[in-house]
């Protein structure tokens, strides 16, 4: 796991329940002693012991929590990636070039970070297919981020899932209208 998802993820955390919030829920997912540092890679079991701990937390399923952490993160990523997404584009815009733009580039200049891989069509001026293929399963992060996209663009969006890992699908097809 890319070292921003954990440093997103704390700052998630601190900003929902307080900054001693981040120690504590460590401690429940066996994860006391780990600091994680944003331009390095994890093992991705130690993000599902963090959201499996909150979960149990807080009592909230954890494709909910995914899937508010990836509409508060979008903000933050849109503003650290900042050079790859012309000004002119909008949530549809930056859905459809993520893998591209954004992934391309992660991949490139971080040693072993390796986020998913997304396959976007654009079937209309209003509308994008994305496919969402990745281990991890956290589909809910994409449909969070591309929530937090809109907010940010002023835009609403409709999203339906025609297909999920975890229902048994091979992969995740969401489609995402601008409404």
């Amino acid at each position: 796991m890319h070292g921003i998802i954990l440093s997103e993820l704390k700052r998630y955390v601190e900003a929902r329940k307080g900054a001693a919030a981040w120690p504590m829920l460590l401690e429940k997912a066996g994860l006391a002693d780990a600091r994680y540092l944003a331009n390095e890679t994890y093992p991705d079991r130690d993000v599902v012991a963090i959201v499996e701990a909150a979960s149990a937390t807080t009592g909230v399923d954890a494709q909910a929590l995914l899937e508010d952490f990836g509409e508060f993160v979008a903000p933050n990523l849109l503003e650290i990636y900042s050079a790859l997404i012309p000004p002119e584009w909008r949530t549809l815009d930056v859905i459809l070039n993520t893998e591209r733009n954004v992934h391309t580039v992660v991949r490139m200049k971080s040693r072993g970070a390796a986020p998913p891989e997304l396959k976007c069509v654009r079937t209309g001026p209003d509308q994008v297919i994305l496919t969402y293929d990745s281990p991890r399963r956290m589909c809910a992060v994409a449909k969070g981020i591309a929530r937090g996209l809109a907010l940010h663009f002023h835009e609403t969006i409709e999203i339906t899932e025609s297909a999920c890992m975890h229902r048994g699908a091979p992969a995740c097809v969401l489609s995402f209208r601008r409404v």
